[in-house]
């Protein structure tokens, strides 16, 4: 009998209960269990990784010997990291070079090397700059990939720019968060520097000329737009190089800097897309789906980027990035810092909608606007639209009093329970039903009209809303970080589990441990009567 049963978890939840388990029998059960049930690949992976580290060898691979083309790039970093002798990572390095040549492993080589390098006579010793052409001769054009390309060093760089959406000729909810929250953070900041420094928003569309005063409204201090009848649909070549040479390449008579200090973006499909092409563009980098912003210093020691192993060097004016990490167990917190000889800027980052509030417009607010007008050649459009359904409304549950999530504890009988809480959502006067990823991507077998219901817009979470209701309901939910992060701000959360230990019980005003077939008809009964708050009670007394 396993004491964790893969198919009744998503896998943001395995990880962590997987690592406790050291019975390789237990895991070789899992993964059977897994197997014959939903069978998914990445589950089915995090398993096999478990039982390849519990049976492999205690004793440490000889690093001369190792076999590196067996090795991952994770495994040869975990390598690396204990050996003391320059020569042996020389080693690696070489038959690394000679084998798959994997950039991220020679990195990781590179940068260990990097950090037991020292001076013949004990002291520690400045990290030599090669310049790429003549580290990596072979290559003929050493600007052609992106790790080869040096910045402008000790550049002038200048103000926030904030990338503000529109949809339908409206600025986007989440262009104004960051709107507000970059005025924020650039009021802190020059008190603090005792600097000027502006947020400039970016507008590129079909007459958003028209939404300039808005976005000063908003917090815009200076307001750069270009419009153009070709642009009313979002484009990847036009959008890219507008946005660049508005920040980079412009005679504006404002702009005396080389690129801007720091640029936000709406973390949506447009907005994440644009992110990153415009970041590549300006050879920087970037901080995807950010839960949060603050501008600090940060003390680094990393050789790499003071210069000199074992110094360390205080960074001043750093965009700090919060974000849920790639394995959503965890928030990380990324850092675009310089290096010798290279700049990293802006400090980019595109964030989770929803996650500030929503400020309220200044009508008398004051800001500049001005006109961009870069020459968009015709091929920038070669793909033309013919023909397109447009959705006559979408599902936004952001302004609801009132939201019921449903999770996977519905997959006992997934119509029953949308029934339910579809049941429960109309007992409220402002009330719509949201779902969990779990559900969205299951194959459940819906029967009637509540198939209707299972789409995506629908999903609340990292991928999908952001909510923060009166009062949020999460029926069968365990709680993954990544659903967290959509919800966790709502004033009171109620949550219904069969699990007492499930993820959602820490961050949950009143837990009820039960079945959800069985708690919410009685929610329901009990808010018609107006008893709702006692039948909340009740519930989670039994």
């Amino acid at each position: 009998m396993v004491s964790v049963d893969p198919t009744e978890h998503e896998i943001a939840e395995l990880g962590p209960k997987i690592k406790d388990i050291e019975d390789l029998d237990e895991l070789e059960e899992m993964l059977e269990l897994e197997e014959d049930g939903e069978d998914r690949d990445p589950v089915k992976t995090l398993i096999e990784g478990r039982i390849e580290k519990l049976s492999a060898d205690d004793e440490e691979p000889d690093p001369s010997e190792a076999d590196l083309t067996e090795l991952t790039v994770a495994d040869i970093a975990n390598l690396v990291r204990g050996i003391e002798d320059v020569d042996v990572l020389e080693d690696i390095l070489e038959r690394e070079r000679d084998g798959k040549e994997r950039k991220s492993a020679i990195s990781q080589i590179e940068n260990r090397i990097e950090d037991l390098t020292q001076a013949d006579d004990g002291e520690e010793a400045e990290v030599e700059y090669v310049p790429p052409e003549e580290k990596y001769p072979e290559l003929d054009h050493p600007t052609s990939e992106k790790r080869w390309v040096e910045g402008t060093v000790d550049g002038d760089y200048r103000d926030m720019w904030v990338y503000c959406e529109t949809q339908q000729g409206e600025l986007l909810d989440a262009s104004k968060e960051i709107l507000g929250k970059a005025s924020e953070l650039m009021a802190d900041y020059n008190e603090e520097y005792d600097e000027e420094e502006v947020v400039v928003a970016v507008l590129i569309g079909d007459g958003v000329s028209e939404l300039a005063e808005e976005a000063v409204s908003y917090g815009a201090d200076r307001v750069v737009y270009q419009e153009d009848e070709r642009l009313g649909r979002f484009r990847h070549k036009p959008y890219t190089e507008i946005f660049c040479s508005m920040c980079r390449d412009s005679d504006f008579e404002w702009r005396d800097y080389h690129e801007p200090r720091y640029t936000v973006f709406p973390a949506t499909n447009n907005g994440r897309d644009l992110s990153a092409l415009v970041q590549a563009e300006l050879d920087s980098g970037l901080a995807s789906d950010c839960s949060d912003l603050y501008i600090d210093s940060a003390t680094i020691s990393n050789p790499a980027k003071t210069g000199t192993p074992g110094d360390n060097k205080v960074f001043e004016r750093v965009l700090h990035m919060p974000r849920p990490d790639f394995s959503g167990f965890e928030y990380s917190t990324i850092l675009c810092i310089d290096k010798p000889h290279r700049d990293f800027h802006p400090q980019g980052a595109s964030v989770i909608p929803g996650t500030f509030d929503l400020p309220d417009p200044d009508p008398e607010r004051e800001g500049e606007i001005v006109e961009h007008e870069l020459e968009l050649p015709e091929e920038w459009f070669q793909v033309e639209v013919t023909d397109y359904d447009q959705l006559e409304g979408g599902v936004d549950l952001t302004g609801n009093e009132v939201v019921v999530a449903l999770g996977r504890g519905i997959g006992e009988n997934p119509t029953k329970g949308m029934e339910l809480g579809l049941e429960l959502t109309d007992a409220f006067e402002e009330a719509d039903l949201g779902l969990s990823r779990g559900v969205i991507t299951a194959s459940y077998q819906f029967d009637g009209h509540v198939e209707d219901y299972v789409a995506e817009e629908r999903q609340i979470g990292e991928s999908g809303q952001v909510v923060e209701p009166d009062l949020y309901i999460a029926a069968g939910i365990s709680g993954a970080v990544q659903h967290k992060v959509g919800m966790d701000e709502s004033d009171t959360i109620v949550a219904i589990n069969t699990d007492p230990d499930a993820d959602i019980r820490g961050f949950s005003d009143y837990y009820i441990e039960g079945d959800l077939f069985e708690v919410l008809p009685r929610l329901t009964e009990a808010l018609k009567e107006g008893e709702f708050s006692r039948a909340v009670a009740e519930v989670s007394d039994d």
